[in-house]
């Protein structure tokens, strides 16, 4: 992974992961869906999941500010790092023995749209599955382009 990816300012020396904490939203569908999906996936780096906001997460981060996380995925290192947003994304797959290479691919200037993307997807399904209104087309992306979804075996 590089440190371009993982925010770290030039110049800074990087520092090893050995451990990563990943603070999740518990009253999240969608993210505790992800948290099992974690958990069950061979780790190179070993992945700690903490509900965010929790007095778990507290104690164990006492300086975060436990509001964000809940509105935002944040991932802490053994060391101090403190990843966000989309770097967060990418580092829990990068700490995944089948998606390290996928991984660093989204952290390259070609893979980082793309990783974008998808955690703004994320972020508005975790709208919707909080709120009153149903998820976009049915998570299977079918809308003809312009946003709207279209019924299975509708016809225009």
């Amino acid at each position: 992974m590089t440190a371009a990816a993982l925010s770290v300012p030039a110049g800074r020396p990087v520092t090893p992961v050995r451990r990563l904490t990943v603070l999740y939203d518990a009253d999240c569908p969608l993210c505790v869906h992800l948290r099992h999906w974690l958990i069950h996936q061979p780790q190179l780096v070993p992945l700690d999941l903490v509900p965010a906001g929790s007095q778990e997460a507290r104690r164990r981060f006492p300086e975060l500010d436990h509001g964000s996380t809940l509105r935002e995925i944040t991932v802490v290192g053994d060391r101090g790092q403190v990843y966000r947003g989309t770097s967060a994304w990418i580092v829990c797959l990068w700490a995944l023995a089948e998606h390290r290479p996928r991984a660093n691919w989204l952290a390259t200037p070609a893979g980082t749209p793309f990783a974008r993307i998808t955690v703004l997807a994320a972020a508005k399904w975790r709208e919707a599955l909080k709120g009153d209104e149903p998820p976009p087309c049915g998570g299977d992306g079918r809308d003809g382009g312009d946003g709207r979804c279209e019924v299975p075996g509708a016809s225009g």
